[in-house]
């Protein structure tokens, strides 16, 4: 049977989302602790995988298991095995057609900025730190240029493997309370290190280094070379994913 299950996670402590042979993975110790319950290998497909030090508030994954289970015997069983900063959080069964990556329509991301002179300490590495002064309202201006169905090979990493730089941005909002600036995205799919590069971007704007309008020319120019810095990894979090 198909099960698909939620999964939070502080990405700190790991490389990232995917198994890598050098050091340990969200992915790893997943798999690990629900092979235990079922008492056979399970591999698990995941909505998106996420970089090192990134951050999921309800990562959606699906396995394939011939163990029965009850969805609660899944959930604490799976997180009685799990490091403290890995929780699953609900599990349910789904049709043999669902598919955690493919069938997702939208995901959803949010980056976290603590925007004042002194550094975090309670919210270190779960938060990115900027000291100079963001303009949200000239950070909104850049951001508006970016919604909608564009080439992002400009806000891609160099290494991204996709095949297709187009992407389709439907949400692009920021909103600042008190000292935190978060910057909420929403799209079909993303490009490898697109929403740390958007972010990067409209951080850079929004201390005045550069004005509302560059954000459309790295657009423009569909080259990543002329784009901006990557933001930190540490304020990136995978909020959710919708499918049809």
């Amino acid at each position: 049977m198909r099960i698909a299950l939620g999964i939070e996670y502080a990405g700190t402590n790991y490389c990232g989302w995917q198994i890598q042979d050098h050091a340990p993975s969200v992915q790893a110790c997943v798999e690990a602790a629900l092979s235990k319950v079922a008492n056979h290998p399970v591999k698990v497909v995941c909505a998106g995988r996420t970089d090192t030090g990134v951050h999921a508030l309800e990562q959606v994954v699906h396995i394939d298991v011939t163990a029965e289970r009850s969805m609660r015997s899944w959930i604490l069983g799976a997180n009685a095995n799990l490091p403290t900063d890995i929780s699953i959080l609900w599990a349910k069964l789904v049709d043999d057609n669902f598919h955690a990556r493919f069938s997702a329509t939208a995901r959803h991301y949010r980056y976290v900025i603590l925007n004042r002179m002194t550094r975090p300490a309670i919210l270190a590495n779960r938060i990115t730190w900027e000291n100079r002064n963001l303009d949200v309202s000239k950070m909104q201006i850049a951001a508006n240029y970016l919604i909608g169905t564009h080439d992002f090979s400009s806000y891609r990493a160099i290494v991204c493997q996709a095949n297709s730089p187009v992407r389709t941005i439907s949400v692009l909002k920021i909103v600042r309370k008190d000292d935190e600036v978060t910057i909420d995205i929403s799209a079909n799919a993303f490009l490898h290190h697109m929403v740390r590069n958007i972010a990067g971007v409209l951080m850079t704007i929004g201390y005045g280094k550069q004005a509302p309008e560059w954000a459309k020319t790295v657009l423009d120019a569909r080259d990543r070379k002329l784009g901006g810095i990557t933001a930190p990894a540490t304020g990136l979090y995978f909020c959710r994913v919708d499918y049809r």
